[in-house]
């Protein structure tokens, strides 16, 4: 069959499309931004890409006019805790008015759990998201599940945060909430599964794991698992604020995330649903298994995709290859150089520079700056990355962006999302020489941008220096 995969640099989509290709399905991808998508070079050789941004665009590309099934992949809750179910809905809507010039059959939706009538902000934008695809000129499927457990799942690396980093946890209310897990190899198969399928044609259907857990259950179980001693206490008094900015400190998540998880996170997702299992003969896995499974892929370095690589978990809205192109008017610039003889070598360290690598030189001052940009409400050095070599445009890499990992041209070029008066762009880069270069440069938002730059600079001078030297080196 002929797909749209929308979504497709997500963290489902990326998941979904190594199995829709290796069913034999011939596959287009939409995305915001070609330069963002997979690195993979067997993977793009596969598939289609189309640009489609669907908060603006309603027309139909020529490309998408015979395809027979489009999965609708597109969340937007991390961008906004304002007006994330307006953005849904405006998607949603211009979703529809490009399916009708094309000719889909089957709409696959991957949606939430609805079985409260007070629900979260999330949950009701989801339902609403659902009514507007079913206004649709095609048969919509839709697959309704809660937490989804998953080496690079929001869920799962919310969870590991917290269980790893707090032996003793003071936690709000909400721990003792009911959910029902499920392994994302699991939802992988619900989605592959339906396609095609008149059986489950203007249907939706619930999906869960075999667990029914509390919150605080389910770290117990991480805990169990990982050899680790936790102690929960729960409090009634912790406000829903509170509460945010409790996972926001002590977990990866944005501030913005944690709020609206936060609100979801007192509403129950259970179901007894089992339909969708019995037509298709999936028997979901369990809650242990699935977190065994996740460690399994983050130990073999298999994690395929991660939340946190998405534009929505950092300061990016908008294509990233607008700011590929480094300003050098009312700029300011620190760059160093050094001869190198074993470029290949070097340009291996470059790649796996900051995560658990480090950033080769004063790391401890990286971590207080990665503090204080926390405090202020920036992402923080917690986003870690994705792999501990590979790197791919979009990919985050503690608090900065990948514009350009492009190794053929020896290029790293970095963006800035921790919180700075202005906008700071780091690139590395060895020349037809075999010389070092290492650019950073700073654009200044007013004066206080330019008070910034200066009384960092003392600090810049050494740490720039101290990076160059050791990155040259190739010596932690």
């Amino acid at each position: 069959m002929r797909i749209l995969l929308t979504g497709a640099n997500g963290y489902i989509g990326m998941r979904l499309l190594p199995q829709l290709l290796e069913l034999g399905h011939e596959v287009i991808c939409a995305v915001r931004s070609e330069n963002r998508f997979t690195s993979n070079k067997k993977i793009r050789e596969q598939v289609e890409i189309v640009e489609l941004d669907f908060l603006k665009d309603s027309d139909t590309p020529e490309k998408l006019n015979n395809i027979d099934v489009a999965f609708y992949l597109i969340h937007s809750m991390t961008g906004s805790t304002e007006d994330f179910d307006e953005q849904e809905s405006r998607s949603a809507k211009n979703f529809n008015k490009i399916m009708a010039g094309t000719s889909v059959k089957q709409v696959i939706y991957l949606s939430g759990i609805i079985n409260e009538e007070k629900l979260s902000k999330h949950l009701e934008s989801r339902k609403k998201v659902e009514e507007i695809l079913y206004k649709g000129n095609f048969n919509l499927t839709v697959i309704r599940a809660a937490i989804i457990v998953g080496s690079g799942s929001s869920s799962f690396e919310i969870i590991r945060d917290l269980c790893e980093k707090l032996p003793i946890m003071i936690t709000p209310s909400w721990v003792e909430t009911k959910c029902q897990p499920i392994a994302i190899r699991d939802i992988i198969q619900f989605l592959t599964g339906v396609i095609g399928n008149e059986k489950c044609y203007n249907e939706s259907f619930d999906v869960g794991g075999p667990d029914i857990l509390t919150y605080r259950e389910m770290m117990e179980i991480y805990g169990k698992i990982r050899g680790l001693k936790i102690l929960i206490i729960g409090v009634p008094v912790m406000s829903p604020k509170l509460s945010a900015y409790w996972l926001y400190f002590v977990t990866s998540t944005s501030f913005k995330l944690a709020q609206n998880l936060v609100d979801s996170m007192k509403v129950e997702v259970i179901t007894s649903d089992t339909r969708l299992q019995d037509i298709l003969g999936i028997e979901p896995i369990s809650y242990e298994e699935a977190i065994k499974l996740a460690f399994y892929k983050i130990e073999q370095n298999q994690v395929v995709s991660s939340w946190k690589d998405s534009l929505s978990s950092g300061r990016f809205r908008n294509d990233l290859s607008q700011y590929i192109q480094v300003p050098t008017y009312g700029c300011l610039k620190d760059e160093q150089s050094t001869k190198v003889d074993n470029p290949d070598e070097i340009l291996e360290r470059i790649w796996a520079i900051g995560g658990l690598n480090g950033w080769y030189y004063g790391n401890w001052l990286w971590k207080v700056r990665g503090l204080i940009d926390k405090f202020f409400g920036g992402v923080g050095l917690r986003r870690g990355r994705t792999h501990p070599t590979r790197i791919a445009p979009g990919d985050s890499l503690d608090f900065w962006r990948v514009l350009l990992a492009d190794k053929e041209e020896k290029r790293l070029l970095l963006f800035a999302e921790m919180k700075v008066p202005g906008e700071a762009w780091l690139e590395f880069k060895i020349d037809e020489e075999n010389v070092l270069h290492q650019i950073a440069t700073f654009r200044p938002k007013g004066i206080w941008g330019r008070i910034y730059w200066y009384t960092m600079y003392p600090f810049h001078y050494f740490i720039f220096e101290g990076m160059l030297n050791k990155i040259a080196k190739g010596k932690e």
